[in-house]
């Protein structure tokens, strides 16, 4: 359906069709062209500024956007004049404007200084907070009536600990500085401090039998990364009714510190700081800094730095061996040495899923390896890095156990044998972890699974058994060609 129009407007463009809507002056009609038409002007036909309105904007306050920051807000005076003009040009708005001039506007006047000026206040500013001395935290905060027991961590009580004890001295410094004065109203400038150094300690320590011997338990907690990493620790001798504490025990100098003035032996036993063992009439509560020296010729100890493995040492998966590396750790650190040495050794946890990754992107890079991509190309594609594991927390707890004087290794990894040596562990000596389905003819052994009732004892949901398949022989030839471990590859 078209439509006939006869108006003048007809000839006009949608362009000066709003030219002439917008205008302030009404229309003459004295030219019937479109130019003549949109030569003529309306009134404007924006509502008057309402009272209430402009009086509510300014009882809220100065209007602070990006892009009236530090801007002059129109004074009470400022509105009164503007009402007062607004109510004018109600009372004459049957009337054409002679001028043609719109009703006043409230102006904005920057109140901030050039930029140029700016950033010189700026740098000079900074300089200056950089010649302040820094501020510590705020001393008065509320305290618990007295110091950690049996359920209470001593990192939320520095108040009455030893000076070898995480927390003893002045309260650390916080890692945001507000150097404002109360006298200021520009924003304060926080400074971040560095870092506070690594500081691990051993919260609870515990007795664990295990199908290759008994172990000691110790859960870390650290001042970095909020978790609770483990260590597995085979000392037997520490077992015996006559045993004292000597230089090579491997006990936990944290664990063993006195936490608090008032601490009773009650506390110290339940969190494992106790000589011999734990029986319903043999009780005996150590003593912080009491050792005898040994002359004996100790072997250095087997240590293994394990990173956490969900899939392979709880449901037993086959794409990589991380439970029977487990299990074969806690296997070796308990064997004996030698005719008149015990196993002696310590397998340190690391909750480190996924090579650093976590559990969520580790499942993920699973699906990745089953569309072609093997370990180190997975990681990648899902932007990490081919092992985001570190090993400062290992080597703290190393320390705090004794074990930095020297320790033989178990890994085929070169990378954590630079890492240790960094920290100042002492690496006598490296012993390669080799699989069991490698050291063995594949057709004469027994793999976990297979047989349930002929399963081999041994840590984890593998046990002793031999963990193989062809997921896993991609996994490990790919640590070897890809990621440089030192082993040697059995034949395709």
């Amino acid at each position: 359906m078209s439509v006939q129009m006869t108006s003048p407007a007809a000839l006009m463009t949608d362009f000066d069709v709003l030219t002439m809507l917008t205008s302030s002056s009404p229309p003459s009609f004295k030219h019937k062209t479109a130019i003549g038409i949109a030569n003529n002007r309306y009134k404007r036909r924006e509502a008057p500024l309402d009272p209430l309105l402009l009086a509510a904007a300014i009882s809220s306050g100065p209007h602070v956007t990006r892009h009236h920051y530090h801007h002059h807000q129109p004074s009470i005076q400022e509105v009164e004049g503007l009402l007062a003009s607004s109510s004018t040009n109600d009372a004459s708005s049957s009337q054409p404007n002679p001028t043609g001039a719109d009703a006043p506007k409230p102006k904005y006047q920057s109140q901030q200084a050039p930029r140029s000026e700016r950033l010189k206040q700026k740098e000079e500013a900074q300089h200056n907070e950089n010649q302040r001395e820094p501020l510590g935290v705020v001393a008065n905060l509320p305290r618990r009536p007295r110091g950690p027991s049996l359920l209470q961590p001593i990192f939320a009580e520095p108040a009455k600990t030893s000076s070898n004890v995480i927390g003893a001295g002045p309260p650390a410094p916080s890692p945001f500085v507000l150097s404002s004065s109360p006298s200021t109203l520009s924003p304060p400038i926080i400074r971040h401090l560095p870092p506070a150094p690594l500081q691990v300690q051993c919260m609870a320590r515990t007795r664990i039998p295990t199908p290759h011997g008994p172990v000691f338990l110790h859960l870390y907690r650290n001042n970095k990364d909020m978790k609770e990493h483990l260590a597995f620790v085979a000392d037997p001798d520490q077992l015996r009714d006559d045993y004292t504490i000597d230089t090579h025990s491997i006990r936990s100098a944290s664990l063993e510190a006195r936490w608090s003035d008032d601490e009773t032996d009650l506390d110290r036993l339940a969190r494992g700081a106790y000589v011999g063992r734990l029986t319903p009439t043999t009780q005996r509560a150590s003593e912080p800094g009491l050792s005898t020296s040994s002359s004996d010729n100790v072997l250095p100890p087997l240590v293994r730095i394990h990173s956490e493995c969900f899939t392979g040492e709880t449901i037993g998966s086959m794409r990589c061996d991380c439970g029977e590396q487990l299990d074969e750790a806690l296997r070796l650190i308990s064997l004996p040495r030698s005719s008149t040495s015990p196993g002696r050794g310590a397998v340190i946890y690391l909750r480190q899923e996924g090579r650093g990754i976590g559990l969520l992107s580790k499942i993920r890079a699973y699906n990745l390896q089953d569309m072609g991509h093997d370990t180190v190309q997975a990681n990648l594609l899902l932007g990490h890095g081919a092992d985001e594991r570190r090993y400062d927390i290992a080597a703290a707890i190393m320390r705090d156990l004794g074990l930095d004087s020297g320790v033989e290794l178990l890994t085929n990894n070169p990378d954590k044998v630079k890492s240790l040596e960094v920290e100042g562990i002492k690496v006598l000596k490296r012993r390669e972890m080799v699989p069991r389905s490698w050291q063995q003819n594949r057709e004469h052994v027994h793999v976990a699974g297979d047989n349930h009732d002929a399963r081999v004892a041994g840590a984890t949901l593998i046990g002793g058994g031999i963990t193989y398949g062809p997921e896993l022989e991609k996994y490990l030839r790919t640590k070897v060609e890809r990621m440089g471990h030192m082993l040697e590859l059995p034949p395709q």
